[in-house]
């Protein structure tokens, strides 16, 4: 089934209830798979997310002779290989549509003994890798982009890794962890500064198995030479996939939702600082600490939402909401304003112009900038919307058109199975009217 021929139509029809647990966090599960794939000893891992990039990243760790098993659902069991015990695969690694699984392949590939290739689909193919590149470079790594600096990356084994100290121009969770990777195989050590805390997944999974590292928000070190040993890994649900419930729920009146387990790490939950700006009423319920990550059930109850400055600092602690946050913009009162969002150009698609361009098809007054926009709020009206075929285009206009007064047609939207399997049903189950066809 091809991309193109998947589309999603969605229509308002009444309130959210119900008690909803969304798919396990794709950022932890991809590091999850990665770090148990090096470690001494078998490693399980529960929650993991069943979705087309994290399935990729599994599979190319399996290419490269690691074993990992699949006893039921959302649950892994990685017999690990150790630091060295990598080999060579027989053909190219195919990252899918996973700009993390690239990112942080990279980084541990540079210091294998062997070469290797990194590909990914039409919408990978065209994300810009020299940000992570350059560094690994730096540290001696051998790889080479295509002319763009976009993939394929290949990358020459047999490099001896020199650990450095490394400020990011732009903070960049996948770039720091990539180099962090890296560094765990490289001499002396290696230290990531960022000019913004960045979600530190990880620092906290490198923790959690074993790995001696220091860190603290903006910056994170650690030595070569160390072992990674096998851990029991439970990965919380995801907050990215949370938060189209999160938004849903505060938007349609008479709104109840509960959802649980859902991760709240601090670098990755700015959408709800930003959302309580706009009013919406969002309690955090039972806190806990669960394998080295921050859990908590949300709870959200509609509120009449109003237009807000979202601050420059909560950008990059939700760089992958800002679609679901423009489609909350779209039904509060009054004018909401972005700014320093400029990375949402490089995401899987023009992340700035697609919403500004599907908002302006239902009727909504955008005005787009560089680096942002201003969204007058209104009503949506009918209207066919082109997702470029990014998950997060796709179900952001799904959450949009539940308080819109006629029905969006969004196209090209295969892709929502790889960051969140079973969106649809998820979504009908707590009273969204949102259908998927071909």
């Amino acid at each position: 089934m091809s991309s193109a021929s998947t589309f999603i139509c969605s229509r308002a029809a009444g309130p959210l209830r119900g008690t909803l647990r969304v798919p396990g966090d794709k950022s932890v599960s991809h590091r999850a798979i990665m770090l148990a794939a090096l470690a001494d000893g078998v490693s399980r891992i529960d929650g993991f997310l069943e979705g087309e990039d994290t399935r990729a990243t599994a599979r190319a760790f399996a290419s490269m002779g690691v074993r990992i098993e699949q006893p039921e659902d959302c649950v892994r069991v990685v017999h690990g290989v150790g630091m060295r015990g990598l080999r060579a695969p027989t053909q190219p690694i195919d990252c899918g549509n996973a700009g993390t699984g690239m990112r942080l392949l990279c980084g541990l590939l540079a210091a294998q003994d062997f070469d290797s290739v990194l590909v990914g689909d039409e919408s990978l193919s065209k994300r810009p890798m020299l940000r992570v590149v350059e560094p690994l470079r730096k540290m001696g790594g051998r790889i080479e982009t295509a002319s763009n600096g976009w993939p394929p990356l290949v990358i020459r084994g047999g490099a001896k890794l020199q650990g450095i100290e490394y400020a990011l121009p732009v903070a960049s969770a996948q770039v720091k962890s990539a180099l962090l990777l890296a560094g765990l195989y490289a001499d002396g050590e290696t230290v990531v500064l960022e000019p913004h805390p960045t979600r530190d997944y990880t620092e906290s999974m490198l923790s959690a198995f074993g790995i001696r590292i220091d860190h603290r928000p903006g910056m994170a070190r650690l030595t070569g030479g160390q072992s990674l040993r096998a851990a029991h890994i439970k990965v919380p649900a995801d907050f990215s996939s949370a938060a189209f419930f999160i938004t849903a729920a505060s938007m349609v009146p008479g709104s109840d939702v509960l959802l649980q387990e859902v991760g709240i790490n601090p670098r990755r939950t700015g959408l709800l600082q930003a959302l309580r700006l706009m009013g919406a009423d969002i309690d955090l319920v039972n806190e806990r600490s669960s394998g080295g990550e921050m859990i908590a059930d949300i709870r959200v109850r509609a509120a009449r939402l109003h237009g807000a400055e979202i601050p420059d600092h909560l950008v990059p602690d939700m760089i992958d909401e800002f679609p679901v946050l423009f489609a909350a913009a779209a039904a509060a009162d009054g004018i909401t304003r972005v700014t320093g969002a400029a990375e949402l150009r490089v995401k899987e698609s023009d992340r700035l112009a697609a919403m500004a361009n599907g908002l302006r098809a239902a009727g909504i007054d955008v005005e787009e900038t560089a680096d942002g926009a201003s969204i007058r709020g209104g009503v949506l009206g009918s209207a066919q919307i082109e997702s470029h075929g990014d998950h997060r285009i796709s179900m952001a206009f799904a959450v949009a058109a539940q308080v819109g007064s006629g029905e969006l047609r969004i196209q090209d939207c295969a892709n929502v199975a790889t960051s969140f399997p079973g969106f649809d049903r998820l979504a009908v189950s707590c009273g969204m009217d949102v259908r998927v066809s071909t």
